[in-house]
């Protein structure tokens, strides 16, 4: 049985630390070119994302990635029947190691793309690494947390209590208020 090498996390929040906004949707204030570049990037190095049902990166590159949705409304682990190299995962009845083998992968890296729960999960697990994106511009009152457990506690504050510690900032762009902190174990 195998499992990743490495684990990483990708997201982008706004001020207030949410994804999405009361109705499950990114805004555009948090579509900024920048951060998309730096995404699209980081999953260009994947082996696999992980990702709730209603996340994912879209685009053309949909189909060609390899990826583990986390949902509920399996057992414990299926192939997708829309995706060719997806596997609908659900944590409270399959390991991370079944599912990774079940993609045909030995090692490697994935990269967790959202939303709340997965996040959550392997925050809990532990991440090698979370890129956290944030648009210091933006607010979402009552929109998705990043992680469960925000807005009470901050994202950096829950990163930090789960052993991660942060590079220096770097701002992606100025003007949009955007910053980018990596957070390592």
């Amino acid at each position: 049985m195998h499992g990743p090498d490495r684990i990483e996390g990708l997201a982008i929040v706004s001020r207030d630390g949410m994804i999405a906004d009361e109705h499950g949707i990114q805004p555009d204030a948090l579509k900024l070119e920048a951060d998309q570049k730096f995404f699209r990037e980081r999953l260009n190095q994947a082996d696999a994302l992980a990702h709730g049902r209603h996340s994912g990166e879209g685009g053309p590159d949909t189909g060609r990635r390899r990826r583990l949705i986390l949902t509920t409304r399996v057992a414990t682990l299926a192939h997708d029947p829309e995706l060719e190299l997806a596997v609908l995962w659900n944590p409270a009845g399959a390991k991370l190691e079944d599912a990774w083998d079940m993609l045909g992968l030995s090692g490697g890296l994935l990269v967790v793309i959202g939303g709340t729960e997965p996040f959550g999960l392997f925050l809990e697990r532990g991440y090698d690494v979370f890129h956290l994106s944030r648009a210091s511009q933006a607010q979402l009152p009552g929109g998705r947390p990043v992680f469960p457990g925000v807005p009470q506690a901050t994202p950096e504050d829950l990163l930090q209590a789960h052993a991660l510690k942060p590079d220096p900032a770097r701002t992606l762009d100025g003007p949009a208020g955007l910053t980018l902190v990596t957070w390592r174990r």
